[in-house]
């Protein structure tokens, strides 16, 4: 029949053992098989790095990418799910410059371009093997044996067919722009990159003192970043905002906006002197023009040698009034609005800044890193008296999301696609995509859409898809869709094979069809982004073959990953289908929070708060964690990980599950139970039976319907409480129906309606935690029936019996277990024990129950009789007082004659009162006076001799007056309950037949013998032997009557 079920609750053993068997069987893919007719529901997985290891916060992902699909494919979908790897870029490079010990692009170039690359094509692979053993310990399933790599030749086809396309819209352009750079790396970032690196930074800014050309007077200008000030050319104020010249309390003269000159001039005001004095007032526009002297020479040479006039002031309503002066420097190589008012008014452009980020021999600090000139450079301006201060200021600033250096803004010839141009259609698109949660598509993603920037799409780099443009020095351009297109232009057989990354590609060069010419390719590659963002075409090699397939999967149904995407893989895919098609990408996206530790705190290395995840799954197996993954949250909330709370949801409901199909197997197997030998007649089932198959029916149902809208923890949390009504309620109630003798129809209904539960949600449950389920199904159908479907996950998803909901003996249950809860509470309060008889328990419910149900409430609570009463009142005194806070200010002087008509009320009848009409209406000295309930301070005591519990319509009185009789019977529970654990101690089986020893307790041996058939029965034995005792010995205080008793097996009785 059944294997024998392990009640330890180590499930990673067993894992591993499941993981084995679906390897060793293929179930992933006799799933995908099995399923090839069903309709299409693409899933698209982004790509993680290879040459990076598994972090907690992939196990996240991969559970909730891996449990959408499982259930698609127990619906009977199709699921395609081609793993990939995002193979190319800078953090690729950074890995192989630290192996081989080199440092910066210089280095790259001498140790040889050819050579790194192949480095770099082995690192990718670096932790392949991790990866694989992470996803199969995990339970992700994915085609890993078929990957789409980036790197590939084929991959990198299908981007030069999009960039080319892309090309042919005009939409793909060289532009002189101010982008965000890396001087670590060499390389400008995107602005979805950048995005990512943000720091808060405690920094010094500047307010220098700009000399006036023809008076004694100064400009004051403020700036954040004072390296850029070697190479001002203008200062720019606000044309509309008004400006002041003032006499200020330091003895000079300035210029700066009026709505600024106290916070930045107040601090000179003295005791007998005002902080300055008003000369003149212009409005911005009245200053244009104005000249004044460069703080350094180097500017006013490379102007000169420009021919361009510099050193002016210069108007645009880019300026506020938020900050600083109202007058900001103006440096056209370091900021984008400082380039475009350049550009208004023809300003030379002087970029004293090299590709390395250090300060450029031209300056006074030749050779510094920028950062590091800051300091300098405000201590060269104070000796000459040009610095009037310098504030510290904290600000958030962008870093290098791959080196951490900080980036700076600067002007680079770059490669560009015109996003703006495409602005209407992206948010189009976007407005069709179901956003999980809402908030992140309409805001933080529809935000980032409604101030889309162009894309910069080149890297000066060398790992990555080459940009497919080829360049003459006549200016010609033209960019390559193809390998035949590259080589029908060049001629060279080469061409057809050639490994389309640098060095290789750079050597075929095509002919010029303007001017005859040799045309060479840039030197620029791409950003990554775009290669993982080309993953719905690229993986098929589209449109050079596979068309059909692409069509078929295209768009996604489902794709999911972590918040920091909305800028990355989720913008790049939209970006280049919008581009390429004019469609989303993918229909369902389920944005996913950080993994936090349990204080709430970003986890890493250095804080030493990071958790592994492979000692995380070998320490509480992939069930648990997913589960706990599942249930915690809503998924894009940040998710606390810690081990005492993966513990607590493993303990509410795998434990709670197994130990239920425990329970079967273990009475299965003694009653050798096969149910495939018999029906399940529903018409003539009891009560208990219905209620379980009709709530199983309510949860397969919630499931289905949450699972399909991507309500993950709603679905677990109906599983959960599923299967903690079925343990502890169903089976609870229905334990005696398992051990009856014989297999009469009440017994065999028992075990069908159980069987059915447990077969039925391991079913439901399979997508979220597939191991155990998988190790339940093959003990529970396999061992029964080799017929059925070889794993359970090649099993439909449950069909719901809508006949067998049956909604009114839902509610019905739900209310009686109301009652039972507050009987139980009720005796807590009391504190008399369960195993202690009760007289009476009176309950007001909204409807009275029917004696079946009321039987079930006295044996549950251990109550004689359950009585119904419209009123339980009577059992609880009320007293009165007035709430000082509401009452004092509404009345004042009638508060003391408030308290006191409070003191004589009859409590019930006021209390009576209150609850009818909302308010307690009082006469004090001929003054109506109408009390709400927040006017109450409202106490209640219990009539002696009985407890009250209430919860909403609902309440219970306990009579604890315990007769003889009653505290007797007590006693009795109280000893069986002491020798069934002994019995377990002993190690006894379930069915053994004992012998039972009792000595020491004159009043407990009385007992036993008044009730010795009694006791005999519920613990299985064959005899009690009073005073004296054998076998094993344990000695117990029960009710404070302290007893020796002793169990012994029969068997071993009969040999004496």
């Amino acid at each position: 029949m059944y294997q024998k079920v392990d009640t330890n609750l180590n499930f990673v053993d067993r894992e591993k053992k499941v993981e084995q068997f679906w390897k060793e069987n293929k179930i992933f893919e006799k799933s995908m098989d099995s399923r090839k007719e069903g309709e299409t529901y693409t899933f698209y997985d982004g790509p993680p790095t290879a040459n990076g290891k598994p972090h907690i916060g992939h196990v996240l992902t991969r559970v909730i990418k891996d449990m959408i699909p499982r259930y698609r494919t127990m619906k009977g979908c199709m699921v395609p799910r081609k793993a990939g790897w995002d193979t190319h870029g800078l953090p690729v490079e950074l890995e192989v410059e630290k192996k081989l010990g080199l440092d910066g692009k210089e280095q790259i170039e001498a140790y040889g371009m050819e050579p790194f690359i192949q480095q770099c094509k082995e690192s990718v692979w670096k932790y392949k093997g991790m990866w694989e053993d992470f996803s199969s310990t995990v339970g992700f399933w994915a085609d890993m044996d078929h990957p789409y790599v980036t790197y590939d030749d084929n991959y990198i086809e299908s981007e030069w067919w999009a960039l080319k396309e892309i090309w042919n819209k005009n939409l793909l352009y060289k532009g002189f722009k101010i982008v965000p750079y890396c001087p670590r790396c060499g390389t400008p970032l995107s602005a979805q990159e950048v995005s990512q690196g943000y720091k808060t930074v405690k920094e010094r800014s500047a307010i220098v003192r700009f000399k006036v050309v023809g008076e004694e007077a100064y400009f004051l200008a403020w700036t954040t970043t004072p390296w850029t000030l070697p190479s001002n050319l203008a200062l720019c104020v606000n044309p509309d905002e008004t400006y002041c010249k003032v006499k200020a309390a330091d003895g000079y003269t300035y210029y700066l906006a009026e709505a600024l000159m106290d916070k930045v001039l107040g601090k000179l005001a003295k005791e007998d002197e005002k902080a300055y004095e008003i000369l003149e007032t212009y409005k911005g526009k009245d200053l244009e023009y104005k000249e004044y002297e460069p703080l350094w020479e180097c500017t006013r040479e490379a102007a000169a040698k420009q021919k361009k006039k510099a050193h002016f002031v210069v108007c645009d309503s880019y300026v506020t009034m938020s900050d600083g002066t109202g007058i900001v420097h103006i440096a056209p190589a370091f900021g984008e609005d400082d380039n475009r008012v350049g550009r208004d008014y023809n300003l030379p452009f002087v970029q004293f800044v090299d590709g390395q980020g250090n300060m450029a021999k031209e300056t006074p600090y030749a050779g510094v890193f920028v950062k590091k000139a800051d300091p300098l450079v405000l201590v060269d301006l104070d000796k000459e008296g040009k610095l009037f201060d310098a504030p510290k200021f904290e600000h958030d600033y962008p870093h290098c999301w791959r080196c951490d250096t900080p980036l700076i803004y600067y002007a680079r010839e770059s490669w560009f696609i015109k996003m703006t141009a495409v602005k209407e259609d992206l948010i189009r698109n976007n407005n069709t995509i179901n956003w999980i949660p809402e908030n992140i598509g309409k805001g933080r993603f529809g935000d980032w859409l409604e101030n889309v920037q162009d894309w910069g799409i080149s890297r000066n780099r060398y790992w990555g898809t080459p940009l497919n443009i080829w360049q003459c020095e006549c200016g010609h351009m033209h960019s390559v869709g193809s390998r035949q297109e590259l080589f029908e232009m060049s001629g060279d057989e080469k061409a057809k094979t050639v490994e389309l990354h640098r060095p290789y590609i750079d050597e075929i060069t095509l002919k010029c069809p303007e001017c005859g010419g040799t045309m060479h390719r840039v030197p620029e590659v791409i950003d990554c982004w775009f290669d993982s963002g080309a993953m719905p075409f690229a993986q098929h090699h589209y449109p050079f073959e596979n068309q059909d397939l692409f069509e078929q999967q295209f768009p996604a149904d489902f794709i999911s990953e972590a918040v920091d995407q909305t800028r990355g893989w989720f913008y790049s895919l939209l970006a280049e289908s919008t581009l390429l098609f004019n469609k989303a990408p993918y229909r369902n996206v389920i944005v996913l929070g950080h993994v936090q530790d349990e204080n709430g705190q970003k986890m890493s290395k250095s804080k030493g708060n990071a958790v592994d995840p492979f000692d995380a799954l070998e320490k509480y197996g992939a069930d648990a964690i997913r589960w706990y993954f599942y249930i915690n949250s809503a998924p894009w909330l940040p998710n606390r990980f810690h081990g005492k709370a993966v513990v607590e949801g493993q303990r509410k409901f795998m434990s709670t599950l197994w130990n239920t199909y425990a329970f079967f197997v273990l009475y299965a197997n003694i009653d050798e139970f096969d149910p495939t030998k018999y029906n399940l007649d529903y018409d003539s089932l009891p009560v208990m039976d219905k209620w379980l198959l009709s709530k199983l029916n309510s949860v397969v149902k919630a499931v289905d319907e949450n699972l399909a809208s991507y309500k993950i923890p709603e679905s677990a949390r109906a599983l959960q409480e599923f299967v903690d009504e079925m343990s502890n309620w169903y089976v609870r109630r229905s334990r005696e129906r398992f051990w009856a003798k014989g297999m009469e129809q009440d017994k065999i209904n028992a075990y069908m309606t159980l069987y059915t539960a447990l077969v039925t949600i391991s079913k439901a449950a399979a997508p979220m935690i597939p191991f155990m389920t998988e190790d339940m199904y093959q003990n529970l159908v396999r061992s029964v029936d080799p017929s059925a479907p070889e794993s359970i996950h090649l099993c439909d998803f449950p069909q719901v019996k809508e006949e067998w909901i049956n909604k009114e003996l839902e509610d019905d249950m739900e209310a009686l277990l109301k009652v039972v809860v507050l009987g139980r509470a009720a005796r807590n309060t009391a504190n008399i024990k369960n195993r202690q008889p009760i007289g009476t328990m009176f309950v007001k419910a909204e409807k009275e129950m029917d004696q079946f149900y009321t039987d079930i409430i006295a044996d549950e609570l251990n109550v004689k009789e359950v009585k119904f009463a419209k009123d339980v009142e009577s059992f609880i005194s009320y007293s009165f007082k007035p709430q000082l806070r509401t009452v004092g200010p509404k009345y004042g002087k009638l508060l003391n004659g408030i308290r006191t008509a409070l003191t004589e009320l009859n409590g019930t009848e006021a209390m009576k009162e209150l609850k009818e009409t909302g308010l307690l209406t009082l006469d004090i000295d001929g003054n109506k006076v109408e009390l709400a309930e927040e006017d109450l301070l409202i106490e209640t005591a219990q009539t002696e001799g009985y407890v009250t519990e209430t919860d909403g319509d609902t309440s219970v009185v306990l009579d604890t007056n315990l007769t003889s009789e009653l505290i007797e019977e007590g006693f009795v529970r109280e000893i069986i309950s002491k020798i069934q654990t002994m019995r377990k101690e002993a190690g006894f089986e379930v069915m053994d037949k004992i012998h039972v020893y009792a000595k020491d307790n004159q009043c407990i041996m009385d007992i036993m013998e008044n009730h010795r058939d009694e006791i005999m029965s519920e613990v299985l034995a064959e005899e009690i032997t009073l005073n004296e005792t054998d076998g094993y010995v344990k000695e117990w205080s029960i009710n404070k009557e302290n007893v020796v008793l002793g169990v012994t097996p029969e068997s071993r009785r009969k040999k004496k």
